[in-house]
């Protein structure tokens, strides 16, 4: 897949995506997988044009708390088959108008024959543009457009803010269900304490990382991949207050692994269900046995 971080002509003709797709949850998904059909049958680079930093961020000197980071956010769009993305920093398209941005870099530039967004998308000085005035710019400039239309969860609104929120109340089954996947993180394995190891269950530990929205602390079940193969795991998310932390660690057990260890490895951990919340023992030895009892719900525990 193709990274283009400047607003360079097109030689071939694409088929685009529009949006932050924050997540890539799915309604992103079905506004980028549009896209890429309608680029494969009609013999169309499937491309998308997103952001490198949150609008907010420039316009208002917000953070807004991401739900993946970008590495993973790529890695999706490559999966939906996307072969281009234009990640392009926002201050420098900012002050242009909702005509131009149609006119000059979504034809100009990306050679836009077909294009794509959801219904809630803005663009152009202000964001003044809408979904109907991209469609409406997009005929005047001979450019096919489709809107995707809202979708919801649980009779609610997909959006990347109740994902979210979500997250942060622990509620994995719904963000699942939103994200159309497992949530979790692609990190590096990092050198902890080596309780666990002492304990009885080795563990592999990650850094949270910042600038991501930070899930309830507590203890997940989780599906951990390494090397291809998948294992259930036992991840414990916060700051490890029966022995203190002072970084919020992600921190995983799989029962059934007996492989080496996973230093600097980059590992894979997806969580499936909130097991309970993050809790002081008064001992180790209490604490060892929370985990064991954990780990053999975990275990037992049916999936499809």
């Amino acid at each position: 897949m193709e990274i283009i971080k400047e607003l360079v002509r097109s030689e071939e003709p694409t088929s685009t995506a529009l949006g932050y797709f924050d997540g890539v949850h799915r309604g992103h998904r079905a506004v980028i997988s549009e896209a890429v059909s309608y680029g494969r049958e009609n013999g169309l680079v499937p491309a998308v044009f997103t952001l490198q930093q949150s609008p907010r961020t420039v316009l208002f000197g917000e953070e807004p708390k991401g739900i993946v980071t970008l590495e993973e956010k790529l890695q999706q769009l490559k999966e939906l088959g996307v072969e281009r993305v234009y990640l392009i920093d926002f201050r420098t398209i900012r002050h242009i108008t909702a005509e131009n941005f149609v006119a000059d870099i979504l034809l100009g530039c990306f050679h836009a024959q077909h294009t794509g967004c959801g219904f809630n998308y803005h663009f152009g000085s202000g964001a003044k543009g809408d979904g109907e005035a991209l469609s409406q710019l997009a005929q005047k400039y001979g450019i096919t457009e489709t809107t995707q239309s809202q979708l919801c969860y649980g009779g609610l609104p997909v959006s990347s803010t109740r994902i979210r929120q979500c997250i942060a109340q622990g509620d994995i089954a719904s963000v699942n269900a939103m994200l159309g996947r497992p949530y979790g993180f692609r990190l590096p394995v990092v050198h902890g304490q080596q309780l666990g190891r002492k304990l009885g269950f080795p563990t592999l530990n990650q850094k949270m990382p910042e600038g991501l929205i930070q899930p309830l602390f507590g203890v997940y079940a989780s599906v951990v991949t390494v090397s291809g193969k998948q294992y259930r795991g036992v991840t414990n998310i916060g700051r490890k207050p029966t022995v203190g932390s002072d970084a919020v660690t992600i921190e995983t057990w799989m029962p059934a692994y007996h492989g080496g260890a996973l230093y600097d490895r980059t590992i894979d951990v997806r969580l499936h269900d909130f097991i309970r919340p993050e809790q002081k023992f008064d001992t180790l030895e209490a604490l060892r046995e929370a985990v064991l009892k954990d780990a053999g719900a975990v275990m037992q525990e049916k999936r499809t």
